[in-house]
């Protein structure tokens, strides 16, 4: 009998070197869920800042107060005066709209700020990131007759 297992294959180089290794489907399958968990996580891509809204809603701001620029998250008390200007940024932007309407990332924290303008306030929102959403929240239609 042979302590060769077939289902795996190391890999050497020239020097003989390990530089990977190859398993059958059926190994994959029962040592995948373990391995995934050590695997580190990719980072979704980021979308770009819409700075295009951003001015827009400037160029067109009509509240009777200025706009404010200060952006600080209640989680981890990361604050600016002024988040265009930051050098590294603490805060990106991540929406903007006319109606007044702006939510910033914390580069401290993930969590998200929200900014509601109204013609009198401005009310601030923080929420903490969360690396998994939970199912129960996740919208579901059904098409009732």
């Amino acid at each position: 009998m042979s302590n060769h297992d077939d289902n795996l294959t190391e890999l050497f180089d020239k020097k003989g070197n390990l530089i990977g290794a190859l398993i059958t489907a059926e190994l994959w399958t029962k040592v995948k869920p373990h391995i995934t968990k050590l695997l580190p996580k990719a980072e979704p891509e980021e979308r770009p800042e819409p700075i295009r809204a951003w001015r827009q809603l400037k160029e067109y701001w009509d509240f009777p107060y200025p706009i404010d620029t200060n952006v600080s998250c209640d989680i981890c008390n990361n604050s600016t005066e002024n988040w265009e200007t930051d050098e590294p940024r603490k805060f990106r932007l991540v929406s903007a709209n006319l109606g007044g309407l702006v939510s910033f990332k914390c580069s401290k924290c993930q969590g998200r700020i929200t900014k509601r303008h109204f013609k009198d306030e401005v009310t601030t929102q923080c929420t903490a990131f969360v690396e998994e959403k939970d199912n129960n929240f996740e919208a579901k239609y059904t098409n009732k007759k």
